[in-house]
């Protein structure tokens, strides 16, 4: 798709002018009060807080210990208050923000690496080194970002630093050729893409800021040429993870690395070529990926969330509403201008990626005055590509993962199901702790988050689902109805061998406006067969059992019909940062022993 555009377009390149600069002073000078005033307070902040310290000491604590979370507060704070730094001068344009803007500039390009620690390797899926080779940059994530950040600020404020030591700007240039510009067109990094290799949100992700880099600062023509075919052919690798129906196998936080930043690079693509991309909006997979994010949302902050991603997602902001403008998804423009106009933080002063903020700043007028009103209620989906199931009533949202346990950051939850009523989690997917060494390495599955015991689902003879592509739903049946809506699969095969259990078929029915039932049924090799089924519910409402039926507050009623022995409520304390932001205290987690073969969860 885009690699044939690529090789039909003969022209020159168009200069790439997404912003005006700040010289533009039109522009900057009549800002609406509402960017000023949210600006105001990061004044002080900015000027008073020095950058941090990035010692090689953090830097080697990823290999030594498993943490990464240290270095990366550091690093990521420096990129945040030069960010801040550029656009209060670009807003007030008094030179009081120069030192500091210096200071930041310089202290990147004197960085040894900007590739994290956990990134810290020329090949995909092995030990990262304990210290940078500073002869051989890595192009990683956020290697990409910050080549991005330093071109922005060239195109952005450089005629400023110019009047100040034409230095500046022949220090960052050199920085992003020696970093970003030459090992790209010269070394291929697994994100780039070949034949039958599989990509994830690295590959757009990185190749979106890649792009920037190249057309934000002046480069040869012959290597923005090399570039470009180059980052066409890796987009085309993308796209090929996508189905048709354009769900993201890893869930809505990293849509906004995947299908978000596709929509910037089209944006960047086409700009340079006098829209040669402009039709690709129309294509039916480029407007799936862009409605994605609106099908799964469930209320306010709530997303349907599996595998590493969580529940509560930022607001969105200007690429969610500027990706729906350009598909023409009405209702999901106005779901972003609603999160955008009762955002605490429209202009995201917390993102390292300046190109993000400065769309926000540019589109201020444009979504602040965009009706909210207009948002209908997603229709039911089903996503074959992944095999996620979604469907609603004007209470409930409910949504089960059929598919496979290969999806990106997997999580074993073939068969799970997450309800929500009136917008309130009941049945949950936990997410993912912060990150760690150990949750990239072969012992991912030992982290509590990541089993099938953690998700809503059984425990068969003892045993939890297992990670791969073998590890399956079969004979999956389903079907979306304005009434009523079911999905039915074997998940025998998302076990390992369970010796006298021969299929297990989950069966969920939505009748709607009435009730939700689920129910699980095994299959043993002959009736005098043994069996251990424990069924597991994960919640975060503290839960009142009164023989087989279970109270959620004054939520929800669960009734479960089977013979069951007994009912254990185990309570987990949250004290992760990073599931903090979802659950902010405790989980509880349901363990119901059951003695027949079949047991149905009804739900009101």
């Amino acid at each position: 798709m885009f690699k044939e555009i690529a090789q039909s377009y003969h022209q020159d390149f168009f200069e790439f002018h997404p912003f005006p600069k700040a010289i533009d002073r039109e522009f900057w000078d009549t800002l609406p009060p509402k960017i000023r005033s949210s600006f105001n307070p990061h004044i002080k902040y900015t000027l008073e807080t020095p950058y941090p310290v990035l010692p090689m000491s953090k830097f080697m604590d990823f290999r030594r210990n498993g943490n990464r979370s240290e270095y990366e507060a550091l690093y990521f704070k420096r990129r945040r208050l030069l960010n801040t730094a550029i656009l209060l001068e670009c807003i007030y344009n008094d030179l009081r923000f120069m030192d500091t803007i210096i200071n930041g500039i310089y202290l990147l390009c004197e960085e040894s690496a900007w590739q994290l620690p956990s990134h810290n390797t020329y090949l995909r899926d092995i030990p990262t080194h304990l210290l940078p080779d500073t002869t051989r940059p890595i192009l990683d994530l956020f290697a990409c970002e910050t080549g991005a950040l330093l071109a922005t600020i060239d195109y952005l404020i450089g005629e400023k630093l110019d009047q100040i030591s034409p230095q500046i700007r022949l220090r960052i240039r050199q920085e992003i050729d020696h970093r970003i510009i030459t090992p790209y067109l010269q070394t291929h990094f697994w994100w780039m893409g070949r034949f039958g290799e599989a990509m994830n949100n690295w590959t757009i992700w990185c190749t979106q800021n890649i792009l920037l880099t190249f057309f934000l600062t002046p480069q040869p023509k012959h290597l923005r040429q090399a570039a470009f075919t180059k980052a066409n052919t890796s987009i085309d690798y993308f796209l090929q993870e996508y189905g048709e129906d354009g769900c993201c196998d890893e869930g809505p936080l990293y849509y906004r690395h995947s299908g978000l930043c596709l929509f910037n690079t089209i944006e960047l693509l086409n700009a340079i070529t006098n829209n040669a991309y402009a039709h690709l909006y129309a294509k039916e997979k480029i407007k799936n990926m862009c409605a994605y994010l609106y099908n799964v949302h469930v209320h306010d902050q709530y997303y349907i969330n599996f595998s590493d991603c969580s529940p509560v997602l930022e607001p969105s902001n200007v690429r969610e509403f500027l990706f729906a403008k350009r598909t023409q998804h009405s209702s999901m423009m106005s779901l972003v201008a609603c999160d955008y106009q009762k955002s605490i933080d429209p202009f995201m002063n917390d993102e390292i990626n300046l190109f993000y903020r400065l769309q926000s700043i540019y589109y201020y007028d444009e979504i602040s005055s965009y009706p909210t009103q207009h948002k209908n209620m997603p229709s039911d989906i089903y996503y074959e590509s992944v095999g996620l199931w979604i469907t609603r009533d004007q209470q409930f949202t409910l949504a089960v993962k059929s598919g496979d346990n290969d999806d990106s950051h997997n999580h074993n939850d073939t068969g799970s199901f997450t309800l929500y009523k009136n917008g309130f989690p009941i049945f949950i997917d936990i997410g993912v702790e912060s990150y760690t060494a150990k949750t990239f390495s072969s012992d991912r599955y030992d982290i509590w988050t990541m089993q099938s015991d953690f998700h809503n689902l059984p425990t068969l003879n003892g045993k939890m689902q297992l990670p791969g592509s073998l590890y399956r739903a079969t004979d999956i049946s389903q079907q979306l109805g304005i009434d009523e809506s079911f999905i039915s699969m074997n998940l025998i095969h998302a076990y390992p061998e369970l010796n006298s259990i021969t299929d297990y078929y989950r069966e969920v029915t939505f009748y709607k406006n009435k009730k939700i039932k689920i129910k699980d049924q095994l299959t043993c090799s002959n009736t005098l067969s043994s069996f251990d089924f424990i069924s597991n519910l994960m919640t975060y409402i503290p839960p009142h059992i009164e023989g087989n039926d279970i109270f959620l507050n004054n939520l929800v009623h669960i009734h479960l019909d089977g013979d069951i022995h007994s009912i254990d409520v185990e309570v987990f304390p949250i004290n992760d940062s990073r599931l903090q932001q979802a659950w902010k205290d405790r989980l509880y987690r349901l363990r119901i022993h059951v003695l027949s073969s079949t047991l149905t969860i009804t739900i009101t």
